[in-house]
């Protein structure tokens, strides 16, 4: 897989879209302390191990580096960011039910801009799978020779 790259000015306003998300009973927020062992058992179980590694790796910073999306106390979305390298965007899931509700966009952006308030001018987007949904959303870019990425010689569960 592949990274890409995106500048971080100039990224999209989302405020309808949240707006719209709250309307239907959907928050984004970030999570804390006492849902950490929650939101990696749910990422274990719906997304992988390694997700759920990442995930944790989002606690060890205050505020945490990931965003969630939850609706009636349920987590329906996860994005992260700076939690496998620095200025790195990911894991990011959103369940397949609430696909489609830009969800996805929002989470992204709300970490992209979390990112650019670090002091980052562009963020890395590592390993990964739909491209098309970064270069339509946020411009990105596949970065040249990428394919050996930080992920190249992870270790695997078994």
């Amino acid at each position: 897989m592949k990274d890409m790259l995106t500048r971080l000015k100039g990224l999209p306003q989302v405020d309808d879209i949240e707006q719209s998300l709250q309307n239907e009973g959907i928050i984004i927020k970030r999570p804390i302390a006492p849902e950490k062992s929650i939101l990696i058992d749910w990422t274990r179980k719906r997304f992988s191990k390694n997700w759920a590694d990442e995930v944790s790796v989002a606690f060890n910073t205050m505020p945490v580096n990931c965003f969630i999306a939850q609706k009636d106390q349920r987590i329906v979305g996860f994005a992260c960011y700076e939690c496998t390298s620095k200025n790195y965007f990911g894991p990011t899931g959103v369940i397949e039910e609430f696909r489609g509700r830009q969800i996805g966009k929002l989470l992204l952006i709300k970490s992209l801009n979390a990112l650019k308030e670090k002091g980052y001018n562009y963020a890395i987007i590592g390993g990964v799978g739909p491209q098309s949904f970064y270069k339509k959303t946020i411009d990105a870019e596949i970065i040249l020779n990428s394919g050996e990425s930080i992920y190249q010689n992870l270790l695997k569960h078994k």
